[in-house]
């Protein structure tokens, strides 16, 4: 069985100007891996049209999905639903079903700003979520969701379902504190180079005054991943550490 892969891709001028800190992208990663689908790319563009309607062409080409987060609310800044249709060359049209919706919802304060978060390129398919009243949506392999962490994962949720599978991805990790990646480096090489097949990295930490480095191996070949995580336990023994299994605890 082969892993699709996917691209997210993160708008907003808020993110890039340091004012909000992106928290979507590690939910949707987690997500991603449960269902055997391969992160390889993310990126980050402003609230510019030019430049979201050229990445969108240029990842959902380079991909087998793309997922997008920001951007959809009522506001002039929310550009991404026009962008997104303007990628695909359709037009920008009231979605019928989720105007109807949105309107029985919401009455009288249902105006012409919030009326936009219903205006979807042609032949979308509302995202649904428990979160707010106002959807996501899908069009051909880009799934367009809000930037809000809790909305963003209540249509991720919604959206799961429906995604292809593939093999699961799976990750082990090992930590030790006093280990210095210069002196692992060589050995970890080596393990690397046995199983070529897996994703091995290596990640400083400090915590509570210490530092120290935390070994993983990922992919989609659980006992190779076992093998190469009894491999990295041995290194970081080698050294004269306790090694640790799991990831290092946030202090």
């Amino acid at each position: 069985m082969s892993n699709p892969t996917a691209a997210i891709l993160i708008i907003g001028n808020e993110i890039l100007s340091g004012r909000t800190q992106d928290v979507n992208v590690q939910f949707i990663a987690q997500s991603l891996a449960g269902l055997g689908i391969k992160l390889q790319e993310v990126r980050v563009v402003p609230d510019i049209a030019a430049r979201i309607i050229s990445a969108v062409n240029e990842l959902r080409a380079s991909y087998d999905m793309l997922f997008t987060t920001g951007g959809i609310g009522p506001t002039h800044d929310d550009i991404t639903s026009e962008c997104v249709a303007a990628a695909f060359g359709v037009p920008w049209e009231l979605n019928e079903e989720t105007d109807r919706e949105m309107r029985e919802r919401m009455g009288d304060r249902y105006n012409a700003a919030r009326q936009r978060m219903a205006t979807m390129p042609r032949g979308s398919v509302p995202i649904k979520n428990e979160a707010s009243i106002a959807p996501g949506f899908t069009i051909a392999n880009v799934h367009v969701m809000a930037g809000v962490p809790r909305i963003m994962q209540a249509m991720m949720k919604a959206l799961e379902p429906s995604l292809p599978r593939g093999e699961r991805i799976e990750m082990r990790a090992v930590h030790g504190f006093g280990v210095m990646e210069g002196a692992i480096a060589e050995g970890l090489a080596a393990i690397q180079a046995r199983f070529p097949h897996l994703d091995l990295g290596s990640y400083p930490f400090k915590r509570d005054g210490a530092w120290g480095v935390a070994l993983v191996a990922k992919g989609t070949d659980l006992s190779a991943i076992e093998d190469a995580a009894k491999q990295a336990t041995d290194l970081i023994a080698a050294q004269g550490v306790e090694p640790i299994q799991g990831e290092p605890v946030s202090s």
